[in-house]
């Protein structure tokens, strides 16, 4: 699982250092990385990325959104795999997308990990920060410990 928040560089080429503790759950299999949903990028263990490709694929041709869907994963996705020191290389085109210099905060996910620059990072930690409406809009997942 995929937890926590980190602060890393990435080097003149765009490569990251993976955390540690993140490594791995990469180094068998790989990642994806993709475009995220909130001007982020999405890095994905390959068994999790072929399994939401696969629900994709199951999609109707000929329905507008599913088309929209699969342009958007499918065009924006690349393999990545862990290098020798433990990083991977953040293509230029993805980079740019999420506003992502040189700073990248890698931001842990449950099943995934999420790649932000910090100043878009800073705008989702402070929506986070509304204790309050997040109740509100949390309540419908009833979420319970069992």
């Amino acid at each position: 699982m995929f937890l926590g928040q980190f602060y890393h560089n990435l080097d003149n080429k765009g490569r990251l250092m993976v955390p540690s503790r993140f490594r791995f759950q990469l180094e068998d299999e790989g990642a994806f990385v993709m475009r995220g949903f909130d001007q982020n990028l999405m890095v994905l263990p390959a068994s999790i990325f072929l399994s939401i490709s696969e629900s994709i694929n199951k999609l109707s041709l000929t329905d507008p959104d599913a088309r929209r869907l699969r342009r958007y994963v499918f065009s924006t996705a690349d393999r990545v795999h862990l290098d020798g020191v433990g990083r991977i290389l953040i293509p230029a085109f993805l980079r740019e997308l999420a506003g992502i210099d040189t700073q990248v905060v890698v931001v842990g996910n449950g099943s995934f990990f999420e790649l932000w620059s910090p100043e878009n990072w800073d705008a989702q930690a402070e929506q986070l920060q509304d204790a309050q409406g997040d109740a509100g809009r949390f309540a419908v997942f009833a979420l319970t410990p069992e």
